[in-house]
């Protein structure tokens, strides 16, 4: 199957770091996902029950990274690709998590796993 439900761009305001400035003032984490989702029985019914509900997936992974407040961004990717596999039954996903500013002369820096079977 090469359905999938894409969240591009979520802008998430956390704790994250490894140095003590970092741990007391928030940073922004830019979030893309791609996640394989049979997209056949809300095409047919049109109805958000059968779909994957992309406002409450932002929600949840917004508030995971706000509890979590990891020190890295390879954990934050990790915890966000268990929960969403557990609590929305993704089966397969691209997670990339991208921390802007955190090299000077780069736009950003980040992190992309792949989870799950394809």
């Amino acid at each position: 199957m090469a359905d999938s439900v894409l969240i591009e761009g979520l802008a998430v305001e956390t704790v994250i770091g490894v140095y003590d400035w970092e741990r007391e003032v928030t940073q922004q984490i830019l979030v893309d996902l791609d996640m394989a989702w049979d997209n056949r029985a809300p095409g047919r019914s049109d109805d958000v029950a059968d779909a994957l509900d992309y406002a409450a997936v932002s929600e949840r992974v917004t508030r995971c990274l706000q509890e979590l407040k990891p020190q890295l961004l390879e954990r934050a990717a990790e915890v966000l690709a268990d929960l969403l596999m557990k609590e929305f039954g993704v089966g397969q996903l691209t997670l990339t998590l991208r921390k802007p500013g955190a090299v000077p002369a780069a736009r950003s820096v980040g992190v992309r796993i792949e989870r799950g079977s394809k």
